[in-house]
């Protein structure tokens, strides 16, 4: 299945999810309205929304409170977009300047904090506590994940370890939260919420370990974002690791001086150096074995169009181009 074959199986729930986006987004603030609805719409691919939409239904929902919890991922997610911009200093997000090019660094952390603040707003009104618990305790993972990558910026003494942590924290954690709150408002048994939570760790992680390789060898006008980029900021992702610690004294001090001091001046010869000391193909074999988890993790689930849905989105993060 494509993405696109994937998104019709729960259409007149994407559509739902657009609507309560739109309507949540308002603000008697006119600069809110304008930053929010500028990097909201500004394209993506919703996958976490789709990820909930798709588990609440493979658990059997038949009700509309999935359509609220996947507004309030994508409202999360798009905060930490908002964030990550301004530390990171990006100014080309999904083939469009990002929102802090755009308004500014403290327009965007502030818009990004009422984004934020609106999705636990939101999670009030779902009346779970248990829901409550587990975006609460992924919004603090994230923000940990968020220092950790500070933390190891420019540092080329970074291990697979480091970086995996980062990873479960920053990026697979609000995954796993999507997945497993699906499974919470759909009253599904333990046994259930607890293959959801894996599946959307290990995809998320599978999705990430894909973006971080694609910083290597995608086109640039598809990616949507600079080449390089993670290098220009001295983010040691496990291409650049696995590398560093196969390379030739040569190769190996370059990686290290472009991590210590970023940059784009070598990106020619530091990417041939990743292809060819195996970086880009150890990094997406890692990301094949987490899709592969996450589909023994379903599993437990019963046999559905949804199901299947679920598993084609496993098989779609690791076989995207983009």
């Amino acid at each position: 299945m494509t993405l696109e074959q994937i998104r019709e199986l729960v259409t007149v729930d994407f559509e739902a999810v657009d609507r309560v986006v739109k309507q949540r987004l308002h603000s008697q603030v006119a600069l809110v309205d304008q930053v929010a609805g500028y990097i909201i719409h500004s394209g993506g691919k919703r996958l976490r929304p789709l990820l909930v939409l798709l588990a609440a239904r493979a658990c059997g929902s038949t009700g509309e409170r999935h359509i609220e919890a996947a507004a309030i991922i994508e409202f999360i997610h798009t905060a930490t977009l908002l964030h990550d911009d301004v530390v990171d200093g990006s100014s080309l997000r999904r083939g469009r300047d990002t929102a802090n090019e755009v308004f500014g660094n403290a327009t965007s952390v502030l818009v990004g904090d009422f984004l934020y603040s609106r999705a636990f707003q939101m999670m009030v009104t779902l009346d779970r506590m248990r829901i409550m618990q587990i975006l609460a305790e992924a919004t603090n993972a994230i923000a940990e994940g968020e220092v950790l990558q500070l933390m190891t910026a420019r540092d080329p003494e970074t291990t697979e370890t480091r970086y995996l942590d980062v990873i479960h924290r920053k990026t697979a954690r609000l995954f796993q939260a999507g997945a497993q709150i699906a499974a919470v408002l759909s009253d599904a048994p333990a046994p259930i919420e607890d293959a959801l939570a894996r599946y959307g760790n290990h995809i998320g992680t599978a999705f990430q370990l894909i973006d971080d390789a694609l910083d290597y060898q995608a086109d640039e006008d598809s990616l949507g974002k600079h080449l390089g980029d993670d290098l220009a900021e001295g983010k040691p992702t496990l291409p650049l690791i696995y590398a560093l610690q196969h390379g030739n004294p040569e190769q190996k001090a370059l990686i290290r001086q472009a991590i210590e001091n970023g940059g784009l001046e070598r990106l020619d010869d530091i990417t041939r150096a990743v292809a060819s000391l195996g970086g880009l193909a150890y990094t997406a074999r890692l990301a094949q074995s987490e899709a592969d988890q996450a589909l023994a993790a379903l599993d437990p689930l019963p046999s559905s169009a949804f199901k299947e849905g679920l598993s084609e989105l496993a098989r779609f993060a690791v076989a995207r181009k983009h």
